[in-house]
């Protein structure tokens, strides 16, 4: 089974909290943490590591916590399992390519495997945070009445 870890999986979940309302520019951990129903510790941790691969910035102080490191229509989920489990390959020769394989030379499904591998990068990479966000009911702030990524508005 193909399955990402939990902490990608509340990563993801933390991250659209965050793009779901983007007029506000800190959350804390704490309120992440209560607002998605995880553990603080797990929360905390998720946390710094996002900021560490560059998805959020930090803020010190009274009135700290994280921000997003672009606008939430540039983070894709992508890059959010990109930072939490590392680059993405449904095969060896996927994530190395095919010199790293000891059957490279007899292996009929090595093209197949990186055309598939390809397909569900683009995926991951074509779903947004705020694409994610709109599960949660209609966009607020900046973001309300904008169409999804490839959609048009109403009357377009």
């Amino acid at each position: 089974m193909i399955r990402m870890t939990k902490l990608t999986d509340y990563g993801i979940v933390l991250l659209t909290h965050i793009a779901r309302d983007p007029e506000r520019l800190t959350r804390n951990a704490p309120e992440l943490a209560a607002a998605a129903h995880l553990p603080l510790p797990t929360v905390s941790k998720i946390l710094k590591v996002l900021a560490r691969e560059g998805l959020l910035v930090p803020h010190r102080g009274a009135k700290g916590g994280f921000s997003l490191a672009r606008a939430p229509e540039e983070i894709t989920v992508l890059d959010v399992i990109g930072a939490l489990e590392g680059p993405i390959a449904l095969t060896e020769c996927s994530a190395h390519g095919t010199e790293r394989c000891d059957i490279e030379t007899l292996c009929p499904v090595s093209a197949n495997w990186q055309r598939i591998n390809r397909t569900v990068l683009g995926a991951l990479r074509g779903i947004t945070l705020v694409e994610m966000a709109a599960s949660f009911g209609p966009p607020q702030g900046l973001f309300a009445g904008r169409p999804a990524r490839g959609e048009a508005r109403a009357g377009s």
